[in-house]
């Protein structure tokens, strides 16, 4: 006689015999009627509280729009009860929107309208001083506290307030450094450079023996040795690098960036200044093809090294082939040579940790050589076009873009 034996696991059951591994068919089919009695059981289950609430919910909701109407499980049914305000509501007011709730402990999720989620929203858009609040920013909490003291609801969760705002993303509690476009006739300066990344200039496409090169200064570079050395990561563990240092220096680099050729050019000074700009245009133009060509249109920003029309008149002493091309005031985002000081800072020049100058010099100059090896030109898909669309619609949402358009 084969004796069988059954084995149980958490959410699945294996039936296995001792000998030749066949099944068990008796227990199989003790355990297939369970499973199929305990699943008919739960559907049915869900189906009666459902009606319940419904039948016990749906009334007092539709005659009583302004109370709070959480469900609470008693012995026999799901029964509604107006819930207990918090200080700063009265459990009388009309200006408290009802949460219904759908589950017995007071964790569980509620259910509020269309109108009250815009209404929080709003409140999480303005600034807390508009709000009379001695805060700088506003956190979930915050925001779900002062929905219920102006009476917009009667309780909430931050929970319930986060979940919302992080389907719009809105984060009120976050916030970045902004520099608004102020310079006057901003379109029509910046314009020209949008145009020069298409190669066009007006409205002429440019020649093959014409080049566009972008330039600009990363000063005040700190080489600060760490009173400890370094330790790199490890299993469980980051990189640790000492909060002290002691300063050893700092130094300018000073870099151009061709456009379409995707060249990268660099050198390291002591200080910022006409005298490093002008080393910076000697190491270009006195490379081909940039020696022959027709124009060579350098874009710079209005930093001192190059402001003015006084650098646009030196510059084409220094190079009768080439023109000087200015941003805008607080548009360095329209300088595409931004991008490679961006990759910069953050592969090379962070965390800072450098012995001296030297170092400091090594590493920038080997990165960009790496950097040249694998460079390709960027994507530059914004036009003259999207810059007015952009324009015009800021100027009508803020008034701070009004200048600018």
């Amino acid at each position: 006689m084969t004796y069988y034996s059954c084995i149980s696991i958490p959410s699945m059951a294996y039936l296995i015999s001792e000998k030749g591994g066949e099944v068990c068919h008796e227990i199989a089919h003790i355990l297939s009627f369970w499973i199929a009695e305990r699943n008919r059981s739960w559907k049915q289950s869900l189906v009666n509280i459902r009606h319940r609430i419904e039948m016990s919910c749906g009334p007092r909701l539709s005659s009583l729009p302004l109370k709070v109407c959480p469900t609470r499980r008693s012995a026999n049914a799901w029964t509604c009860r107006d819930r207990s305000y918090r200080s700063g509501a009265s459990a009388s007011s009309t200006s408290a929107w009802p949460a219904c709730k759908s589950g017995q402990g007071a964790d569980d999720p509620a259910f509020f309208p269309p109108e009250i989620v815009v209404e929080i929203k709003a409140l999480a858009c303005q600034l807390p001083k508009d709000l009379g609040l001695p805060f700088s920013r506003l956190s979930r909490d915050d925001i779900a506290q002062q929905a219920v003291q102006r009476g917009i609801v009667a309780s909430i969760s931050g929970a319930t307030v986060w979940r919302w705002l992080s389907g719009d993303a809105i984060r009120p509690w976050c916030y970045r450094s902004w520099i608004w476009p102020r310079a006057p006739h901003f379109e029509q300066k910046a314009g020209p450079i949008l145009d020069l990344y298409h190669r066009i200039w007006n409205g002429k496409t440019l020649g093959d023996n014409d080049f566009v090169v972008c330039s600009d200064e990363k000063t005040s570079i700190q080489a600060r040795r760490r009173l400890v050395p370094t330790t790199p990561s490890t299993v469980g563990r980051v990189a640790r690098v000492e909060h002290e240092y002691e300063r050893k220096g700092a130094l300018a680099y000073v870099a151009t960036w061709d456009v379409h050729r995707a060249r990268l050019f660099g050198i390291c000074r002591a200080t910022t200044g006409i005298a490093s700009f002008h080393d910076m245009v000697d190491l270009v133009m006195n490379q081909e093809p940039y020696r022959s060509a027709r124009r060579v249109f350098w874009i710079t920003d209005n930093g001192s090294s190059h402001r003015g029309a006084k650098a646009m008149e030196r510059l084409r002493r220094w190079y009768p082939n080439a023109i000087l091309i200015h941003t805008p005031v607080h548009a360095s985002w329209l300088n595409q040579v931004e991008i490679f000081f961006s990759v910069l800072q953050r592969k090379v020049l962070t965390p800072n940790d450098f012995d001296n100058l030297e170092e400091l010099e090594s590493r920038i100059i080997s990165f960009q050589s790496l950097y040249e090896i694998s460079a390709k030109p960027f994507e530059w898909k914004f036009t003259r076009d999207d810059l007015k669309n952009l324009l015009s619609r800021l100027s009508a949402r803020e008034p701070e873009y009004k200048m600018a358009a």
